[in-house]
C-alpha cells in the first residue's frame, strides 16, 4: 500500500521535480537543489514571468535549497536601474525572498573575458568582421549548411589581438564579434558559430563606462549558473534548441567548478486575450493604449497588483496551469477562478450603486435617518464582523434593477412590484418621475413595508427579488470597470487593432456606502452584486474614492461570448 500511494504521489508531480527526485536520491550535485531566476532589467516583468518565478522560488523551498536572482544585465543600450527595482518589487510581492543571493551577470564579466580568450588560444573561438546580414546570408538555411567565415582561417594571435583591441575601444560597434567555431553543418542553427561577443559603446547602469564588449546571452548564462553553482538551470521552451550550446560552452571553457549544470525546458505561459510578448507591452505603453506598465489592463505584475489582483491568488493559478513540456493555451476563466477563490474569503461584503437611479420613498418619514446593521460577510465563512448602514427617505439603486415596462422573467422592481432592500425593507413602485422632454426616468417613487425590517416579508408573502442599495447621504466614488484587454483569445500580428474597446470602462457618479469613507490603499472589497475591487493606489486620495474592479463575481464574458 505504501509503494503505491508514494507512486501515486510522484505521478502528480511535475517532470522537472520527478528529475530533482532522482537526482536528490542519487545524491548528484551532493545533494544540493539550487535554482535561478535570471531576468533581463529590459523592462516590466509579466505572469509569465510569474510562473518561472513560482517554479524556481518554490523548488528551492520545497527542496529546502536555495534560488538566486540574477539579473542578465548583458545588453547597456536597453537596461535600467529602475527595471531592476520593479523587478525585485515584483519578486518580493509575490512573496519570495532571494536572501544573500541576488547577483548580475556583470559581475562575471572578467572571468567571461578570460574564457573567452582560452576559447580563441584552443581554436573554439575567432573575430570575425562580417556584418549582420553577411553573417545570416553565410549562416545558410534549415536545408542548406552554412559557409565557414573568411575570418575564421586567420592566425589565433590575429584573433587574440583584435578581441584585446576591441576591449580597448579600439573599434566602433558592429565592426567585429566574436565567434564560437563549432559546425556550420550543423543541424541546429545556433550551433552554427554563433556569436558570443559583439561591441557595445554604451553606458552600463552597473559598470559604466569600464567595457565596451558585451557577452551574448548563450555565453553569459551557462557561464553565471557554473560559477555560482546552479544544480538546475530552468527557463521555457523556446530555449530547447539553446541547450546544445548551453553544454558546449560549458565543456569548453577552463573552468573549475565543482559540478556542471544542467538546462530544463518547460512551456511557457500562454494566456488568452492578453499579450504576452515585450515588444508588444512596449507598443501599448509607447502608443498610449494603456496608461503605463502598470495598467490594471495588461498581464504585467506591476499591472495585476494596480488591479487589485493578490499574490496568493497569482501562486495559486501558477500552481494550477502546472508545469508541462508542450505548449498550451491558457483560458482567462483560469485565473479569474483563482482570484475569486482567493478574494471570496478575504473581501468583506458592502454596498455599492455603480449607476445611481433615485429612489423617493413617500411613506418614510422626511429628515429621519435610521441606522441598519448589515453583515461584512456571509453565513458559509467563518468571519464576524457588520458596520451600521443609514436608511433615508430618498435612497439609490441600481438603473438596471428597474424597468418601466419588464419582462416576464424580470423580478427585480417596476411599477406595482415589491422587492426586498438588502439590509433593509420591502418597498413597493408606485410611479415615476419623467424628463417631459426626453423621458428619462428621473425618479422612482415607492412605498415601504415597517413590518419588513431586514428585508423580510411576513410570512405566505412572496417578494422573489433583493437588490442592493445605499442611501442619498452615501459619498460618490469614481470606479474603474476593466475587462480583457483583447476582443480576441489569441493576439496576431495586427494585434492593435483586436483592443477590446471596452476593456476599460470609468463610472464617476458612483454611490457607496458611509463605511468606505475611509478606505485605504490595499483595501478590497465585494461590491455586493458586483464583483470584487479594490482602491486603486495611485488615483485613490481622500475625498476622492477611485475603486477598480478586480473581477466579476461570475464569468460573465463567457455569457457574452454566447450571444
Amino acid at each position: 500500500m505504501e509503494n503505491t500511494q508514494t507512486s501515486d504521489k510522484a505521478a502528480g508531480r511535475d517532470f522537472i521535480r520527478r528529475i530533482i527526485d532522482e537526482d536528490v536520491k542519487e545524491n548528484r550535485h551532493g545533494g544540493k537543489v539550487v535554482t535561478r531566476f535570471p531576468p533581463e532589467p529590459n523592462g516590466f516583468l509579466h505572469i509569465g514571468h510569474a510562473k518561472s518565478i513560482c517554479l524556481n522560488f518554490g523548488i528551492a523551498e520545497e527542496y529546502k535549497g536555495q534560488c538566486h536572482l540574477r539579473f542578465d544585465d548583458t545588453d547597456p543600450t536597453k537596461e535600467d536601474v529602475k527595471y531592476e527595482n520593479s523587478i525585485e518589487q515584483d519578486v518580493k510581492w509575490l512573496g519570495f525572498d532571494w536572501g544573500k543571493n541576488l547577483f548580475h551577470a556583470s559581475d562575471y564579466f572578467e572571468k567571461m573575458f578570460e574564457f573567452a580568450v582560452g576559447l580563441i588560444k584552443k581554436g573554439k573561438a575567432y573575430v570575425c568582421g562580417l556584418n549582420e546580414e553577411e553573417i545570416r546570408e553565410y549562416r545558410g538555411t534549415v536545408t542548406a549548411p552554412g559557409r565557414i567565415s573568411p575570418y575564421a582561417s586567420r592566425p589565433v594571435s590575429e584573433h587574440l589581438d583584435l578581441f584585446q583591441r576591441m576591449k580597448a575601444g579600439e573599434f566602433p560597434d558592429g565592426k567585429y564579434v566574436v565567434r564560437a567555431r563549432i559546425d556550420m553543418a550543423s543541424s541546429n542553427m545556433k550551433m552554427r558559430d554563433p556569436l558570443l561577443y559583439r561591441i557595445r559603446h554604451a553606458h552600463h547602469y552597473r559598470t559604466g563606462g569600464k567595457w565596451c564588449i558585451y557577452p551574448m546571452y548563450d555565453y553569459a548564462h551557462p557561464i553565471s549558473d557554473a560559477i555560482e553553482g546552479i544544480t538546475h538551470s530552468i527557463c521555457t521552451l523556446e530555449f530547447e534548441n539553446n541547450r546544445e550550446l548551453y553544454d558546449w560552452v560549458l565543456n569548453q571553457i577552463d573552468g573549475h567548478f565543482p559540478y556542471l549544470p544542467h538546462q530544463y525546458e518547460f512551456a511557457r505561459l500562454d494566456l488568452q486575450y492578453t499579450v504576452m510578448s515585450k515588444r508588444k507591452l512596449l507598443q501599448l505603453v509607447e502608443k498610449q493604449i494603456v496608461s503605463g506598465w502598470d495598467d490594471p489592463r495588461l498581464p504585467t505584475i506591476a499591472g495585476l497588483r494596480r488591479r487589485g489582483c493578490t499574490p496568493e491568488s497569482i501562486r495559486k493559478f501558477c500552481e494550477l496551469v502546472g508545469i508541462a513540456k508542450a505548449n498550451s493555451s491558457v483560458e482567462m476563466s483560469q485565473l479569474e477562478f483563482c482570484l475569486r477563490d482567493d478574494l471570496n474569503t478575504k473581501a468583506p461584503r458592502v454596498l455599492a450603486v455603480l449607476r445611481p437611479l433615485k429612489v423617493v420613498i413617500d411613506n418614510y418619514p422626511e429628515g429621519q435617518t435610521e441606522s441598519l446593521e448589515g453583515s461584512y460577510w456571509p453565513h458559509d465563512i467563518p468571519k464576524t464582523g457588520s458596520r451600521p448602514i443609514p436608511f433615508t427617505r430618498e435612497i439609490y439603486i441600481e438603473k438596471d434593477d428597474f424597468m418601466e415596462n419588464p419582462p416576464k422573467d424580470f423580478f427585480r422592481l417596476a411599477p406595482g412590484r415589491e422587492v426586498r432592500l438588502r439590509y433593509a425593507y420591502c418597498i413597493t413602485c408606485t410611479h415615476v418621475d419623467k424628463d417631459p422632454v426626453t423621458g428619462e426616468i428621473l425618479a422612482v417613487h415607492c412605498t415601504y413595508d415597517p413590518e419588513t425590517k431586514s428585508g423580510t416579508a411576513p410570512a405566505g408573502r412572496k417578494v422573489k427579488g433583493t437588490i442592493h442599495w445605499v442611501s442619498s447621504e452615501s459619498p460618490t466614488a469614481e470606479v474603474r470597470l476593466y475587462d480583457r484587454l483583447l476582443s480576441d483569445s489569441h493576439s496576431d500580428a495586427d494585434f492593435l487593432s483586436q483592443i477590446n474597446p471596452n476593456s476599460l470602462e470609468t463610472l464617476t457618479d458612483c454611490r457607496v456606502e458611509p463605511s468606505l469613507q475611509n478606505a485605504g490603499h490595499g483595501d478590497r472589497f465585494q461590491f455586493e452584486r458586483q464583483g470584487y475591487f479594490f482602491v486603486d493606489p495611485v488615483d485613490s486620495k481622500p475625498g476622492k474614492l477611485v475603486f477598480n474592479r478586480i473581477v466579476t463575481l461570475k464569468d460573465s464574458w463567457a455569457k457574452k461570448q454566447t450571444k
